[in-house]
């Protein structure tokens, strides 16, 4: 694990948005249904791993791609 990094969810949630099609602003908008409120940048600093992020985003993200929380933190890593 790169311990310069914020986050270690951030590729998966990067994969899992691309591969809805998504741009940052979309799925900034879904995640509002769950109480969040991220900007764009906010979304792209996570990607990036720039930015943590926590418990209650990453279940939103979660729930926004129906998907379970664990794998957004240990799920296959991606090299996109």
């Amino acid at each position: 694990m790169d311990l310069d990094k914020a986050n270690i969810s951030g590729p998966k949630i990067r994969k899992e948005r691309l591969r809805r099609q998504w741009d940052q602003v979309e799925l900034a908008a879904a995640l509002t249904d769950y109480g969040i409120t991220l900007e764009r940048s906010d979304i792209s600093e996570i990607e990036l791993q720039k930015r943590g992020v926590k418990d209650y985003e990453l279940d939103a993200f979660a729930k926004v791609f129906d998907i379970d929380p664990i794998f957004l933190l240990r799920g296959e890593e991606t090299n996109d």
